[in-house]
């Protein structure tokens, strides 16, 4: 297969999980059952690994001062944006949501995700107090998806870069209502705004 023919099938099979994905939410809704039709519809895009290889798709280089990358994979299009993430080990994100819904499938390599719930009565829109609910770590045959209020933090943990999946109902720079969850002070800080643009820590 020439690199004009592999990307003519990557494009063809893009658009089909988002054709897939936008029918799923407008019979489901957004629920946590289409968010588990979405997390099996990405699944079967990510065994097609050979057309979303590192080899096309690569991490940052070791000594670049970078430790994600990510890849828009339907650019320019609004209302559903799919990427593909590369992380380098050890790398991590705080505490945060995503202002709209989520699903993240591995093609390579493993990512734990620690999911949250607030215990404060969230009367101080600065501060929050969070406790671990529980850990999920994402690999291939382990996806995770996430509401647009619920609370997760990534840690790539290994010797492996990691190449996944990340699915959203909107792109992630439009998303104005992201919140941070500092774990140190229970500061809440918007996270677009504090965190995207850091080549230290991963997002997503």
């Amino acid at each position: 297969m020439t690199s004009t023919q592999k990307e003519q099938h990557r494009r063809a099979a893009v658009q089909a999980l988002l054709a897939d994905a936008r029918g799923i939410v407008e019979e489901d809704g957004l629920t946590r059952a289409a968010l588990e039709r979405l997390s099996a519809r990405l699944a079967t895009l990510a065994t097609q690994a050979g057309l979303f290889d590192a080899a096309d798709f690569p991490p940052p280089q070791l000594n670049s001062g970078d430790t994600s990358v990510r890849y828009r994979l339907n650019p320019g299009e609004e209302g559903f944006a799919l990427y593909l993430n590369s992380l380098l080990p050890g790398k991590t994100t705080i505490p945060h949501n995503h202002d709209t819904w989520a699903v993240i499938v591995a093609v390579e390599g493993e990512e734990l995700n620690r999911v949250y719930r607030r215990v404060d009565d969230g009367a101080d829109p600065d501060r929050a107090q969070l406790e671990v609910a529980h850990e999920v770590l994402v690999r291939p045959g382990t996806p995770i998806a996430f509401l647009p209020e619920d609370i997760h933090s990534i840690h790539v943990n290994g010797s492996a870069p990691t190449l996944h999946f990340h699915l959203y109902g909107r792109p992630l720079e439009t998303l104005t209502g992201r919140l941070g969850f500092e774990p140190d002070t229970g500061r809440v800080v918007r996270y677009n705004a504090e965190h995207m643009k850091r080549a230290t820590q991963a997002v997503g």
